[in-house]
């Protein structure tokens, strides 16, 4: 998950919530703004909602190559 920049400058940063036992119950976005003071230490990682969409799209279109290499993995594994 990014942390995703909008266009008004307001920051999504992932978050994830977990129960006391430490299982996770779900990942989402926390929005925050200029005036947080965690605001500085997320920007400079933060993208566009289209850059993360391009990043998406590359990762889904360039990973054939790696699925391929798993699934013939995969089927050597399970003819020993």
């Amino acid at each position: 998950m990014y942390v995703i920049r909008l266009a008004d400058g307001t920051l999504r940063v992932p978050r994830s919530l977990a129960s006391e036992d430490g299982r996770l119950i779900g990942n989402g976005f926390v929005e925050i703004g200029p005036d947080d003071p965690d605001y500085g230490q997320w920007l400079p990682e933060s993208v566009t909602e289209e850059e993360a969409a391009e990043r998406r799209r590359r990762w889904v279109e360039e990973n054939d190559a790696l699925e391929r290499e798993f699934l013939a993995f995969k089927a050597d594994q399970d003819e020993t």
